[in-house]
């Protein structure tokens, strides 16, 4: 018997159950008001039903539904409170957690894929998964040598399921939309359809995980667990002890909080940086807070490639913006393609609706907060307001469109986090066009620390 529903009808019929059952608990909440409960209680009881069966069933279904639950979940910052209460739970555990495929076909795949002696590259194997995600679970194992390992294991049919799940999500965009204010949830199952169809070539993922762990072996603040062995199907990485990052914002400290958003947010520009690539699934299953303090990273199945690393416009947009210099930030955003060639905007009204929204960089520190980032969802959303009309006109280059999502999604687990970050310190560090272009940051270091206490 297959494990993942794989027949495009059953597939179907399961995403069809969702603004179906929307539909149908609003009838039943209905009923409940006319039997005399109060609007907020039954409210909240809706709600956390439709949580329920939202995570019910992309958790059965794995594969591409499975995996925008995980793209949705980082973005519970941006709903008002009383909606993300009964959502937080639910999207939070499509983090770390959905149901496992039996051990029998955890047996069979190892044994097509590393042959039927396959438990002899094992000391010891667990048939229990220790997580579950999108397209593959994790076993951990004893390495032949002695190593402690990570076995991930690609689910049957996932490839089929991810485009499809895909496919028949965007037909319910509308449905979907209204879980995340001021957010187009269409292009982001557009781009996921691009993007996640790449993690099911395991090779590929080896291949950006070893450039990764290279880069940051011995590294103080990170630590990427290296590839012990891949092949089709299933890849073999140390494994990483840790406190999962959905824990830290379950129930951290502050300084935990602190420290797990400070290096969130250097590894998101240092990495792209230093291995010209861009981990694209910062969602916080795939990171863990190690016991010497660093940032421990996994799963490197989706990456965007960026040889140069992050583009200097973003950098140098971000700097004339905090200067104030509405002309020359609205001429670059058209030379870009973020203004289309037909629109004409007013410069000074585009430098006020990009202000807040860099607000964390405009000071020396900024304390992330699920209330800041509703307050930017709602300035938006809101059709009466110049934000959303002024939002409307602008344009989103397909070249920036995963990027965008990437930093989108770490400042909803910051926000998660309530991290008080220094933000500003790593676009100094490692966005290109940040500095102004005659700052010489490896001679001159007393005139950069001059140059920055001026522009702060």
């Amino acid at each position: 018997m297959s494990d993942l529903p794989r027949k495009a009808v059953t597939r179907t019929a399961k995403l069809a159950a969702l603004p179906l059952g929307f539909a149908g608990r609003a009838t039943w909440g209905l009923g409940k008001r006319i039997g005399g409960y109060s609007a907020e209680l039954v409210g909240q009881e809706l709600q956390q039903r439709t949580a329920e069966q939202l995570f019910k069933v992309l958790g059965e279904l794995k594969g591409g539904a499975m995996k925008f639950g995980q793209a949705m979940s980082v973005f519970e910052s941006a709903l008002p409170e009383e909606l993300a209460r009964p959502y937080r739970a639910a999207l939070t555990k499509l983090q770390e957690a959905a149901p496992p495929m039996p051990t029998g076909t955890v047996h069979s795949v190892l044994a097509e894929r590393l042959g039927e002696d396959w438990r002899e590259f094992f000391e010891e194997f667990e048939d229990k998964p220790a997580a579950a995600a999108s397209i593959g679970q994790v076993h951990r194992a004893i390495w032949h040598d002695g190593r402690e390992v990570a076995v991930k294991v690609q689910y049957p049919g996932a490839g089929e399921a991810l485009l499809s799940d895909l496919g028949q999500l965007s037909r319910f965009a509308r449905v979907l939309g209204p879980l995340i204010p001021g957010m187009d949830i269409k292009p982001l199952i557009a781009e996921l359809r691009d993007r996640v169809s790449e993690e099911l070539d395991y090779g590929l993922e080896a291949q950006a995980q070893s450039a990764y762990a290279a880069e940051f072996a011995g590294d103080p603040d990170v630590r990427v667990p290296d590839v012990v062995h891949q092949c089709d199907q299933v890849l073999v990485t140390e494994w990483l002890d840790g406190v999962p990052l959905a824990e830290v914002i379950r129930d951290g400290e502050q300084p935990e909080r602190d420290q797990a958003g400070q290096l969130l947010a250097r590894f998101l520009f240092s990495g792209t940086a230093r291995t010209g690539l861009l981990h694209a699934d910062p969602h916080p299953g795939n990171f863990r807070l190690l016991a010497d303090g660093r940032l421990g990273v996994m799963d490197f199945g989706t990456v965007d490639r960026l040889p140069e690393g992050l583009p200097p416009t973003i950098g140098t947009a971000l700097r004339m913006t905090l200067d104030g210099e509405a002309d020359e930030v609205y001429a670059l955003l058209c030379d870009e393609g973020f203004v289309k060639t037909a629109i004409e905007l007013d410069p000074e009204t585009v430098l006020d609706y990009l202000m807040p929204i860099i607000e964390p960089v405009r000071v020396a520190e900024f304390t992330f907060a699920r209330e800041w980032m509703r307050e930017q969802a709602a300035r938006v959303a809101d059709l009466r307001s110049p934000a959303h009309q002024l939002g409307k006109q602008l344009n989103l280059p397909p070249a920036y469109l995963l990027i965008h999502r990437v930093t989108l999604s770490t400042i909803g687990v910051l926000c998660q986090l309530g991290a008080t970050v220094r933000l500003r310190d790593e676009l100094e560090a490692w966005v290109p066009g940040f500095l102004p272009e005659d700052t010489d940051m490896g001679d001159d270091t007393d005139g950069e620390a001059e140059m920055v206490e001026t522009s702060a």
